[in-house]
């Protein structure tokens, strides 16, 4: 379920967690090394079924341009921190979800970056103030995992303004849901 190029702290973080959050290799095609229990709930994949696959299989045949256009050009840009966009994914059982992916790189002291950090939520349904939730979540999740990752030498990049700009990702999403509905 984890790599073992994944350092113990971040591993047990991930054990804990409340979030759905995944790990990615930086290297190609990003194979996931981890995900936690809140991942497969909200997917109904296990890790067993994911680690070592692009996270790309839960969007299935779902178009998602913008959202594929803003990911590729995260991943292609060294100076791009992090990502936040609603994407269509489907559950293991084939029943589709908007997903507010998270994404933000996890450098190395080298400055390198060593993984993709990702967390999901599902916003097809979801009321306002479970997103506001969400989000506090998020922002305490990534505020706690900083320290512990400062004891490995890698730091995680993005901005909680990326996090704090959800009502239009929202709308996007809410419509995207009309259109997999309609």
């Amino acid at each position: 379920m984890s790599s073992h190029s994944v350092p113990q702290q971040l591993d047990t973080y991930f054990e804990r967690a409340s979030v759905a959050i995944a790990l990615a290799s930086s290297s190609h095609d990003n194979p996931l090394l981890r995900v936690n229990h809140a991942f497969q709930e909200l997917t109904g994949y296990t890790a067993g079924d994911v680690v070592g696959q692009n996270c790309r299989l839960l969007q299935r045949d779902a178009e998602n341009k913008d959202a594929r256009d803003k990911i590729h050009a995260f991943l292609a840009s060294d100076a791009q921190q992090s990502v936040r966009t609603p994407i269509v994914n489907f559950r293991k059982d084939g029943r589709p979800f908007v997903n507010l992916l998270y994404m933000s790189k996890l450098r190395g002291q080298s400055g390198a970056c060593e993984f993709i950090f990702a967390s999901q939520f599902d916003v097809s349904r979801s009321q306002p103030e479970l997103l506001a939730t969400y989000d506090a979540e998020l922002a305490r999740a990534l505020f706690d995992l900083k320290p512990k990752l400062a004891d490995t030498g890698i730091i995680i990049e993005g901005s909680l303004m990326t996090i704090a700009n959800t009502a239009a990702t929202v709308a996007q999403a809410k419509l995207r849901l009309a259109e997999l509905d309609g």
